[in-house]
């Protein structure tokens, strides 16, 4: 529940509010408070409780594509590597079909990217385009815009560092992924 500050409730709040700039309504936002599931960005969580807790929101939701982060979890978060390795997990046991039940499901990771790349905005686009990835996402100014009112939502956490993220990181406008 983002409850590494105790702030679990303001953040699920904050969640909400982004959420519902980028068009998901509060009725699609699932937020799990699970003792097990930390957020603590040192924590790493524990790969088939997590795989079961992402099965039971795609077959609830009927979702067809997944969007998480690749083994180096952007920013070195061990919850967010986590994600990673629980889809890994289930993906290279074979058990697509019991953790992917509907038909085509995808995953996609998002690239991560060396700190001096990660904070050349779109200055990237060149080189992004240029190197092997199977999707490759360029915002906008209005969506890169439309991001940033998202990540303001997160007030609890817009630290320093956050905002100098906001106006220099390529992920807020450039982002590339692969296929598990």
């Amino acid at each position: 529940s983002g409850n590494y500050y105790h702030q679990g409730e303001i953040r699920k709040k904050e969640l909400e509010q982004s959420c519902f700039l980028l068009g998901i309504p509060a009725s699609d936002v699932t937020v799990i408070d699970h003792r097990d599931l930390p957020d603590n960005p040192a924590v790493e969580w524990d790969t088939r409780l997590l795989a079961a807790f992402v099965l039971k929101h795609l077959e609830a939701n009927s979702i067809n594509l997944v969007v998480t982060f690749d083994a180096g979890g952007v920013s070195g978060h061990a919850n967010h590597i986590s994600l990673y390795t629980a889809l890994r997990y289930k993906y290279c046991c074979f058990e697509i079909f019991i953790l992917f039940p509907c038909v085509g499901c995808r995953v996609l990771v998002l690239e991560s990217v060396n700190l001096f790349r990660k904070y050349t905005s779109i200055l990237d686009v060149l080189l992004s385009c240029l190197l092997p990835r199977d999707a490759l996402f360029v915002l906008t100014e209005e969506e890169t815009e439309q991001a940033r009112k998202a990540m303001r939502c997160h007030r609890s956490q817009l630290l320093w560092f956050r905002h100098i993220y906001m106006l220099f990181s390529r992920y807020m406008m450039i982002n590339s992924l692969r296929l598990l």
